[in-house]
């Protein structure tokens, strides 16, 4: 009895199969590494690409599978925006905090807004006096039972140990001079009696008879009275760094802002972009404060941004802090 052989897949078919499967694979593939070069973990990077596209390009073409046509404008004419979606307020306290993620073509960073400026004070080395080392930030909010808080004001990295031990230029706390020397005209980012922002270059003697509670030195000032202030040229500074800055709104509303800097998702940002940030904020006030690997954020216990050290914050003669419950 003859059997009946049975037929394979045809090697046409077979073929035709192993091509799909490869162009499948391929396709798939070569989607994946697209999003990744476009819309990636690399950000800062991504929006550099971005920012450099022609409109009538392939590559444009290629940019709009992962973005809308008002996203990619955005960044190429380095729109501020603001991530409304993404805020994080804090219900539990009703102290109308919120921190709001924001970014640019070379930035993104956190803006937290304060609308009660009572609760915002200020805090110094505990150490200072004779000279000691300073806490970093989580030291700082966890003595002050604070909400969360910014670095703020310079200091002397003398020998580079980086202790915040000698602050740059004055400290002024609780109305007193506690730091420097009262003659010495340089820049001052200041809050007086009624909770009001004030970013100016004095001498410490003069902001005293303003009735400034307290004040730390760095700069520059970014915006008097709504005014841009800044004067392009005036350091090497200006280049794109990680940023720590403040600012005041016309209702009173401090904000404090960290940009992250020197890494993949975030190169930095100028002055300008401090400003452009600031002005989409309504800020009557702003200055600048110390940034570079001295810019932290933290809120109820957690970094909001990432500082450029691996170890968080560095030490910090003086800090911005969110008052707590008990305060």
């Amino acid at each position: 009895m003859r059997t009946k052989k049975k037929r394979g897949m045809p090697l046409w078919l077979f073929t035709l199969l192993c091509v799909l499967v490869v162009l499948v694979c391929g396709g798939t593939s070569g989607y994946f590494y697209l999003k990744e070069q476009y819309r990636g973990e690399a950000q800062a990077y991504a929006r550099a690409k971005i920012k450099a596209l022609e409109k009538d390009g392939i590559s444009y073409r290629i940019a709009r599978l992962f973005y809308t046509e008002d996203e990619i404008n955005n960044i190429q004419d380095n729109v501020v925006v603001t991530d409304t979606a993404e805020t994080q307020a804090d219900q539990s306290t009703d102290k109308g905090i919120e921190i709001v993620p924001v970014y640019g073509s070379t930035y993104q960073g956190y803006m937290m807004k304060i609308k009660n400026p009572e609760d915002l004070m200020v805090a110094v080395n505990p150490n200072l006096e004779r000279g000691g080392v300073a806490p970093d930030l989580n030291t700082y909010v966890e003595e002050f039972d604070a909400l969360g808080g910014t670095n703020a004001g310079g200091f002397l990295d003398v020998g580079g140990n980086g202790d915040g031990s000698i602050p740059q230029g004055i400290v002024i706390h609780d109305g007193k001079l506690v730091y420097g020397n009262p003659n010495t005209y340089l820049d001052i980012i200041a809050i007086d009696k009624d909770n009001k922002l004030i970013t100016t270059q004095a001498r410490a003697s003069e902001a005293l008879e303003w009735g400034v509670k307290e004040a730390v030195t760095f700069g520059p000032t970014l915006i008097k009275e709504y005014k841009v202030v800044f004067q392009p040229g005036r350091d090497n500074l200006g280049m794109l760094n990680p940023r720590t800055a403040i600012a005041q709104s016309s209702d009173g509303t401090f904000m404090l802002l960290v940009v992250d800097g020197r890494g993949p998702t975030s190169f930095g940002a100028t002055y300008d972009d401090l400003i452009s940030i600031f002005q989409a904020n309504d800020a009557v006030m702003a200055a600048n404060l110390d940034g570079g690997n001295s810019s932290a954020m933290i809120w109820k216990g957690n970094y909001v941004n990432t500082p450029v050290s691996m170890y968080g914050s560095r030490n910090l003669p003086t800090v911005f802090l969110v008052r707590g419950g008990a305060q």
